[in-house]
């Protein structure tokens, strides 16, 4: 028993048998035949979530985190304990990773209630791992550091630096139009990811490990460590050590995201040019501690926080120049006078505390000053309009900003089985100043908002040199994809949204500099063709599936189950 009189170790939680002195005989005892000693059994417990998994390339490195936390945790007195969880490895998983984030949420959550266990070590990475755990912690609210796999190393071809994955879409693209051959994105194959780890470029899962640092979940320095890094296991044993520490200080989830660590987080997401993905997932997190996220906020922050990172996609560099280039730390620092400093970290210290250190060495042909950014605005912008009154989300620092201002025909696919079959048609009618729909694939749809709004150039237009166009989609996509991509158009077609009724030879207007997308069809039009046209939504009968469909949010709410959101 604790001195505030609190059950602790093993003593919590109790399984219920009607007699908690024989519930506690009877753990001890199963305990004791995993050979601990009786010092052991009285010691507090820290609970570490092991997302190992075969189908989990990014979290290859995962028993020695496990391994390194477990010695920080022994180290100051604590009884480590390793328990597996749902692991998602974003390209094994049908038919989208984000189907199945909310459900490893679930289970984080529902994990931590059920164990006995003073504090929780969560170890994650790939792309939907880190959100999904952040959500559940969120909600279970125990105390809780987040420890990053890391990102992978760059591979090498032909004397050029290659990383996962924007540089596998570059190339893919260049083998649809012909200019690279089979022998050649074969060897490429091979060479795009050669570590363990996540992207070595900032997509979803580099974006997620920032914010998580920036909202004081995880020590601060760790989000950019590469994988194969000795320091990442430093890193891992450190992350062990403060566990407890954090415990006893009584900072829990509740206390870390707030609403003014939610907007330095917002505010880092728009410097780094981070995934859109990121609005997201950010979104879904905050939501669970009644945070609510306004897109005509994340626009007034984006006009006035420029973007500070040259990282891929969005400039040249990969999250290893990014972490030998004074990482989080230079970032932050650079945001200094826009951030909320009184925010409290796992540490204990706040935010202006852990700014307060000497600054070390800056690369800044990777991190510029804040006078001196890339880009004068930040790397995300909402778009509102007939078209997606709910909103929707396009990634200017990665787009063509000679289509930031124009009007044209729409190209429509109803689904994503009509786009794989007509997309190469040489039949097709389309144009390079026409713009592509895709509809139905948002996330009530039956792809469950797949990442698939990088629509691909139609292949008769790439092998005549387009590299992009403006493309409109309810889905997302990949964090490490570029172009002028709208996604995220809410509502989506699923439920009724505009996206749904557009036709091929409709014309849309995009106007960044007014931040709206309109469909110049008449509402008198579109209500026929509303009537006509009902929205379908997936409608599956058992299962996980079921769920999914009944209980899942739009896009504007992140994608989370109405049921898992904190109650007003």
């Amino acid at each position: 028993m604790s001195d505030d009189g609190k059950m602790t170790g093993l003593q919590q939680g109790l399984t219920n048998y009607g007699d908690k002195d024989f519930s506690l005989y009877l753990r001890r005892s199963f305990a004791k035949s995993m050979g601990y000693s009786d010092e052991m059994l009285d010691r507090p417990i820290v609970g570490i979530i092991n997302t190992a998994s075969g189908y989990n390339n990014c979290h290859r490195g995962m028993p020695e985190l496990v391994e390194a936390v477990k010695r920080g945790v022994l180290m100051r007195g604590g009884l480590p304990i390793d328990f597996p969880t749902i692991s998602l490895g974003e390209v094994f998983l049908n038919p989208t990773s984000l189907m199945f984030r909310n459900l490893m949420a679930m289970d984080t959550e529902e994990m931590i209630r059920a164990q006995p266990m003073d504090a929780v070590v969560m170890i994650g990475g790939c792309d939907k791992t880190v959100p999904a755990q952040l959500m559940g912690a969120a909600s279970a609210d125990l105390p809780t550091i987040q420890l990053i796999v890391g990102p992978m190393m760059t591979g090498r071809y032909e004397g050029e630096r290659l990383g996962a994955c924007t540089d596998c879409r570059r190339f893919w693209a260049d083998f649809r139009a012909g200019r690279v051959g089979e022998s050649q994105i074969a060897a490429i194959e091979g060479n795009l990811a050669t570590t363990m780890g996540t992207c070595a470029v900032m997509g979803t899962a580099s974006t997620m490990a920032c914010i998580a640092e920036t909202l004081g979940m995880t020590l601060p320095g760790t989000a950019a460590i590469p994988a194969v890094h000795a320091d990442r296991l430093r890193a891992a044993e450190a992350t062990g050590a403060q566990a407890l520490a954090t415990a006893r200080l009584g900072l829990t989830p509740a206390k870390l995201i707030t609403e003014k660590s939610v907007e330095n987080a917002l505010r880092v997401l728009l410097a780094l040019g981070g995934s859109t993905n990121g609005i997201l997932h950010l979104t879904a997190i905050a939501g669970r501690r009644g945070v609510k996220i306004s897109l005509e906020r994340l626009n007034e922050l984006s006009d006035t926080t420029p973007v500070l990172i040259n990282l891929k996609p969005t400039g040249v560099g990969y999250m290893e120049d990014f972490h030998t280039a004074g990482a989080m730390g230079a970032l932050l620092r650079e945001l200094e006078p826009l951030l909320h400093l009184d925010c409290p970290t796992v540490t204990g210290e706040t935010l202006g505390d852990r700014l307060k250190a000497a600054p070390g060495f800056v690369d800044r042909t990777i991190i510029r000053p804040r006078d001196d950014g890339f880009e004068d605005v930040g790397g995300l912008v909402a778009l509102f309009g007939n078209l997606a009154p709910g909103g929707a989300i396009l990634k200017r620092s990665a787009a063509d900003p000679t289509l930031f201002e124009a009007t044209g025909r729409a190209v429509v696919f109803t689904s994503l089985e009509d786009l794989a079959e007509r997309i190469d048609a040489e039949d097709l009618d389309v144009k390079a100043d026409d713009i592509l729909v895709l509809q139905n694939a948002g996330p009530k749809s039956p792809s469950g908002m797949p990442e698939a709004g990088y629509i691909p150039i139609p292949k008769k237009l790439a092998q005549a040199g387009v590299k992009d166009m403006i493309r409109i989609s309810d889905c997302r996509m990949s964090g490490t994809a570029f172009g002028t991509i709208v996604l995220h158009v809410t509502p989506e077609a699923a439920v009724g949204g505009a996206i749904g009724l557009v036709k091929n030879g409709d014309e849309i207007r995009l106007s960044i500099a007014n931040k709206t997308l309109e469909l110049l069809v008449d509402n008198a039009e579109l209500k026929r063709r509303r009537q006509a046209n009902p929205p379908q939504p997936a409608t599956p009968t058992r299962g996980y599936a079921k769920l999914y469909a009944d209980h899942v949010t739009q896009a504007d709410q992140g994608a989370d189950f109405d049921f898992l959101m904190a109650q007003d």
